[in-house]
């Protein structure tokens, strides 16, 4: 059995790891903190009316929250709560919200709010999920927003095929009726680099989706030169509750390092594929996948932090603090939150090979890296799922993989690089049992993909 990476190099594969002891596993019986899902008492952003009884309407929210008190409250205050919070973005990067929001109000020109609602990655369900249940829980956290930064307008950026999403919050704008700011929302191209900040606002600009290198950051020069808040979803959310209930609340939840609580999807080999958890406290990764995932023990691997995440191996995933600084200190991301597992039964390496090439489809075909070596690197791969692959099949992916690491005009090549690298590392035996001409086992259905890739941004 192999084990998880320890720490990712920025460029290149990850290193073999000694065969030491695995990290004591917890009892998921017995493991303290607090999780839930939507409606449960132990959550923050999903507290509220369950899932079956559809989205939270303003007279629910208001009676369960109170109102939002923002007329007063001067602008750079709301920087300071956020600030002292210690929130940071759960859209992958983990920055601290409180510096972007700052360097909006205090760059030149109008600022902008863009709700980033794109969600492009094909298997995570959070921000879809509260955009669909507490629509003005977001609503508020938009105008808390505004308020922090000297906004007058806010964007909130979506896939209108996401039907159910979009009609709660239409409805939810319609309930609300004039607002202090202007809110327009904005259909979102179907591609899995449309919601990176870039392209955000390259697209809101009149351009296509894509991802780009800037001079300046978008949050002092983005949307038609102004400065520009890109946030996602969960983000904006937090801010709701904390511009109510104050920065030492919010740090009751999570970390020290890492405050307040995340949300973080499931899928793959799980009880319900798809399903949101809120996680509150840090708590192992096994005793969230025995409660709310169905498992009875530790999976074959577990996909972490997206589709250009990292796979970590089902033991070592098993003990894992679902935190993103403990996580971060390993070497891996917990990016959007997704968990995708891959149960006992079927393989790694043609779960990976299927997903390399969706992403090789999702280029922005500005670069060489992603134009000719995703594609590459994606054929080169699914060699190494088939029986009879070759050790020289294996430094062939090698070679790729440091091809296209670092290299590209956005991060997209080094997402799908770490995937790649990662696989190598978690399924090292079972790619010596294709060489060994073993048939291999197949690829998890749980992982979805979209129909059809969508015209380029």
């Amino acid at each position: 059995m192999t084990t998880g990476p320890a720490h990712l190099h920025h460029r290149g594969t990850i290193p073999r790891l000694g065969r030491g002891p695995l990290p004591e596993r917890p009892d998921p019986a017995t493991a303290p903190g607090r999780f839930g899902v939507a409606g449960g008492p132990d959550t923050r952003l999903l507290a509220g009316p369950p899932r079956a009884e559809g989205p939270e309407h303003l007279d629910r929210h208001l009676d369960r929250l109170g109102p939002l008190q923002l007329a007063g409250r001067a602008p750079g205050a709301l920087r300071a709560e956020v600030a002292a919070s210690g929130l940071t973005g759960r859209g992958g990067g983990q920055f601290p919200l409180a510096r972007k929001l700052a360097a909006v109000a205090t760059s030149a020109g109008q600022p902008l709010v863009v709700v980033n609602a794109s969600e492009g990655e094909p298997a995570s369900r959070k921000d879809r999920t509260l955009l669909t249940l507490r629509p003005h829980l977001v609503l508020d956290g938009a105008l808390v927003a505004a308020r922090a930064t000297g906004a007058g307008a806010v964007v909130v950026y979506l896939h209108r095929r996401h039907r159910t999403a979009s009609a709660a919050l239409e409805a939810a704008l319609a309930e609300r009726g004039p607002l202090p700011v202007d809110v327009q929302l904005v259909d979102a191209p179907p591609r899995y680099v449309a919601g990176e900040s870039t392209a955000v606002v390259n697209y809101l600009d009149g351009a296509g989706a894509l991802p780009s290198r800037r001079p300046h950051p978008v949050a002092t020069r983005g949307v038609a030169g102004r400065p520009t808040l890109v946030s996602n979803v969960e983000t904006v959310a937090h801010l709701a509750l904390l511009a109510r209930s104050g920065a030492a609340w919010f740090r009751t939840a999570g970390s020290a390092a890492q405050p307040g609580s995340n949300l973080v999807t499931l899928a793959g080999d799980v009880a319900v594929p798809g399903l949101v958890a809120e996680v509150v406290d840090p708590i192992p990764l096994g005793r969230l996948l025995a409660t709310v995932g169905g498992l009875d023990a530790a999976p074959r691997a577990v996909l972490v932090g997206g589709y250009e995440g990292t796979w970590v191996d089902g033991e070592v995933a098993w003990a894992m603090p679902v935190e993103r600084g403990a996580l971060s200190a390993a070497g891996v991301s917990l990016g959007c939150g997704l968990l995708a597992v891959l149960g006992l039964d079927h393989g790694g390496l043609a779960t990976t090979a299927r997903l390399l090439a969706y992403l090789a489809g999702q280029t922005a075909g500005q670069c060489g890296p992603c134009l000719l070596g995703l594609p590459a690197l994606a054929h080169a791969f699914a060699s190494l799922a088939d029986p009879g692959a070759t050790r020289a099949d294996e430094r062939r992916v090698h070679q790729l993989v440091a091809a296209v690491d670092g290299r590209g005009a956005c991060g997209h090549p080094s997402g799908v690089a770490l995937l790649a690298s990662s696989a190598l590392e978690t399924f090292h035996d079972e790619l010596r049992l294709r060489r060994r001409r073993h048939a291999h086992p197949p690829a998890v259905d749980g992982f979805p993909l979209p129909a059809t890739a969508g015209p380029r941004p």
